[in-house]
């Protein structure tokens, strides 16, 4: 099994605070989709699919009909 580290950049740690903070179905929802992204990142419910245009290169999943989130997947430089 491959080991995954999810790392949350700051500007993520502050929209996640601001978008979840008076809706703590959303933050239970975001929460699972992180959770399942660090076991996972291409499970099917999470609708993990590429992004095209300006944010090409980067990856978005599903977790919520309201949410989204923008990832990249990068190999530890130590491997």
């Amino acid at each position: 099994m491959v080991s995954r580290k999810l790392v949350r950049e700051k500007s993520f740690e502050k929209a996640y605070k601001k978008f979840t903070r008076n809706n703590h179905a959303l933050k239970k929802k975001v929460d699972q989709a992180l959770h399942s992204l660090e076991q996972d990142a291409s499970s099917k419910h999470l609708q993990t699919h590429q992004l095209i245009g300006k944010l090409k290169g980067l990856s978005a999943c599903s977790c919520g009909y309201e949410c989204r989130i923008v990832f990249s997947i990068e190999k530890d430089k130590n491997d």
